[in-house]
């Protein structure tokens, strides 16, 4: 079992950068693969970024490829996601997920853990 927490969403201009923060709790976390997801109003979950349990690997969407970027540290038990060149399609709610898988995931299916989810709203 982990517990997740998300931090660091606010409301920045295009263009503007953000730093997403995601700690877990357990002793066990470098044991997750973990990925970040959003969901805009009326649209459906979609994948942002993954990592593997080692940070060796990275995957994204392409939507966001070259302006993300996705790190963990396992010592601090935080995996984060670094945004930049923010736009205004952006705007979401910025959920992590930890799965139990050790390699790359992308599904949400694959992610049995979540946090509670951070605001990002970027404005034109």
């Amino acid at each position: 079992q982990v517990q997740l927490v998300e931090s660091g969403g606010g409301l920045v201009q295009a263009g503007g950068s953000l730093r997403l923060s995601c700690t877990a709790s357990g002793r066990t976390f470098s044991s997750y693969a973990m990925g970040w997801f959003r969901q805009a109003p009326g649209k459906e979950r979609e994948f942002v970024a993954a990592i593997n349990w080692s940070g060796g690997s990275t995957y994204y969407a392409d939507s966001v490829k070259g302006r993300f970027a996705i790190s963990r540290n396992n010592a601090k038990n935080t995996v984060y996601l670094q945004m930049n060149s923010l736009k205004p399609e952006d705007t979401a709610v910025y959920y992590c997920a930890a799965s139990t898988a050790m390699g790359i995931v992308v599904e949400t299916k694959a992610f049995p853990y979540w946090g509670q989810g951070t605001q990002v709203t970027v404005s034109s």
